[in-house]
């Protein structure tokens, strides 16, 4: 049985991370970090320990003093240019606490990390965020896990509670395409409950030495792998 800490608890992909690890049989004791309470919290699972806070600088203070120390530590964690009030900030809180919680994370002991990152994620990408995203996925590489994983989704179908119109037409598409067939969703869009699945499955997998060969430090799971690995 592991234990697990999860950040992003509240997103679009997190909240579905956090039902899969209450659900799974594998896991006995979640431990979630965030700014608001989760959905999930109103059926008081058992399994499910809580702490909310606004004030973001306790965040890696409170995972650090989690007894058990958890075995598997998810992120989900993001925000938005608009929410942040611009890119420099955007990439100043996502980064920062992800980077801030995963050495916590790693310094209290954890073994395997699960990122949820974006596909094109590049420190050669001409746009910022996926830049930002290459550069969160660098930094928490060196600090050394055991085992690290990274699923970089690509389009996330699904809805979202705040409101991005733009991308809500593109997932628009994406739905109409997976019910002509999924061929002609899989390998650009993935539904927000299967990349959940997918990052639990496969932080369990990672914890027990499951990995594809030459993957034993980081696996990179992308596309149509991530629903691959939900259906496992």
């Amino acid at each position: 049985m592991a234990n697990a800490a999860l950040i992003g608890c509240t997103g679009m992909v997190g909240s579905h991370i956090l039902t899969s690890l209450i659900s799974s049989s594998a896991v006995s004791r979640v431990d979630t970090i965030s700014r608001r309470t989760p959905a999930a919290a109103s059926n008081a699972p058992a399994k499910l320990t809580t702490f909310v806070s606004d004030d973001s600088s306790k965040w890696s203070e409170q995972l650090s003093a989690l007894t058990p120390t958890p075995d598997i530590f998810l992120s989900a964690f993001g925000t938005t240019k608009a929410a942040a009030g611009g890119f420099e900030n955007q990439y100043k809180i996502e980064h920062g606490l992800n980077v801030e919680l995963a050495r916590a994370a790693h310094d209290a002991g954890v073994k395997v990390c699960v990122l949820i990152s974006s596909t094109g994620a590049s420190k050669t990408s001409s746009f910022p965020y996926s830049r930002m995203k290459a550069d969160i996925e660098e930094d928490i590489k060196a600090l050394g896990f055991e085992r690290m994983v990274i699923l970089r989704p690509g389009l996330i179908a699904g809805t979202r509670q705040e409101s991005r119109p733009a991308e809500a037409a593109i997932r628009f598409v994406a739905g109409w395409a997976g019910k002509l067939h999924s061929s002609l969703k899989d390998s650009w869009a993935q539904e927000a409950d299967v990349i959940g699945q997918a990052a639990v499955k496969a932080g369990l997998k990672a914890l027990k030495g499951e990995v594809p060969a030459g993957s034993e430090k980081v696996w990179l799971i992308e596309g149509k792998s991530i629903i691959d690995i939900a259906k496992e």
